[in-house]
């Protein structure tokens, strides 16, 4: 037997460098004044400067530093299967900006894990594009990441990956859901979609009980979008409206808490989780328009109205749970991020509960 090389194992050293290399432009996006360079790489973020609103220098007394983790999940199955791969990207960064925005932090910096068993640079190049993009929409920088090659390990042509993001919040400014007082009002910011949650239940329904394929209509659900397209819409990235929201509010803090809603969120841990002992929330479900999307499912399945709840968004991707006094305020501002901001419930006395009507 002759010598054996990386190589011949399956991992191509020289390749994975190329692959680096050509994706370095995309890296290079998302930067901005907050990126400190260096000749021989990259990977340090300073707070020591002035942005545009002023917030690091002149307000940040006492930072404290946020940070989230998440994955994509088997949503990356719609990607293999329909060969589009730039969307899946975004997902990966919302997931994680969407989470440290509910401590009202700001995303400083993003990066990425990729593992697949045999590199195969034009397809990761568009899930990183996808990547470079959310960190753009989220005012984030994709400082770095890792690409692992394991041969064996991953099916042909499959890939998976997971996000890591950290922010930053002022110590006093920080949003926590301990100022959260009966009579407050929830206002729904719409999701895009079904987002990244759910998948599982999705698959099964549309591929395996009803046998359809990806590049199929759904118009008789009266969607004018193929099932790939509308199952790879990407999860809405919320920070810069939410941001422009908690940025103009220097003084007294009138949003009181702040809910990514991810798979069962509006009932289940999302919400509760940032109410005091003696509050609970009513949702009323025929403020808010859902997409068609939802119908589907459950028509197909047969899905109780409480498992989907348990199981989606239902339409609303985050809850600000607002000062009555300003909820017009806020609701105008996010207007004016691009925003559709609805009045989807209110605060009541209770025990950490959720009632949806």
């Amino acid at each position: 037997m002759g010598p054996i090389t990386y190589k011949d194992a399956g991992v191509d050293i020289e390749k994975g460098a190329r692959f680096a290399e050509e994706i370095r432009e995309l890296m290079r996006r998302t930067y901005d004044q907050r990126v400190v360079l260096r000749e021989r790489g990259l990977g340090l973020i300073s707070l020591d400067y002035e942005d545009q609103h002023g917030v690091f220098r002149r307000k940040m007394k006492s930072p404290v530093l946020v940070s989230a983790t998440d994955g994509v999940g088997t949503k990356l199955k719609v990607a293999f299967m329909t060969g589009r791969h730039d969307t899946v990207g975004i997902d990966l960064v919302a997931m994680s900006v969407n989470d440290i925005l509910m401590l009202g932090a700001e995303p400083l910096f993003f990066l990425d894990y990729l593992a697949t068993g045999k590199l195969e640079p034009e397809v990761l190049k568009e899930v990183i594009s996808g990547v470079s993009a959310g960190c753009r929409e989220a005012s984030c920088a994709l400082l770095g990441g890792e690409t692992a090659e394991m041969p064996g390990f991953y099916k042909p042509g499959e890939y998976d990956m997971a996000g890591f993001a950290v922010g930053v919040v002022e110590r006093r400014r920080i949003i926590d859901g301990t100022k959260v007082r009966p009579d407050d009002v929830v206002v729904g910011l719409p999701s895009s979609g079904l987002h990244s949650n759910g998948y599982s239940l999705v698959r099964r329904l549309f591929f395996e009980e009803a046998g359809m394929r990806c590049e199929d209509s759904l118009g008789r659900f009266g969607i004018n979008r193929t099932l790939g397209e509308e199952l790879l819409t990407p999860t809405r990235i919320y920070v810069a409206p939410v941001r422009a929201v908690l940025r103009h509010y220097t003084v007294k803090q009138v949003v009181h808490a702040i809910v990514h809603i991810t798979g069962g969120g509006l009932m289940e841990k999302n919400i509760p989780r940032f109410l005091p002992e003696d509050c609970a929330v009513e949702l009323d479900s025929a403020t808010w328009e859902r997409p068609r999307i939802f119908d589907a499912v459950q028509q197909l399945g047969s899905v109780p109205r409480d498992e989907m709840y348990r199981t989606f968004n239902m339409g609303i991707g985050m809850v600000l749970i607002v000062a009555p006094y300003y909820v017009q305020s806020v609701m105008s501002r996010l207007r004016a991020g691009g925003e559709d901001p609805v009045l989807i419930g209110r605060v009541v006395r209770g025990a950490k509960q959720i009632v949806i009507t």
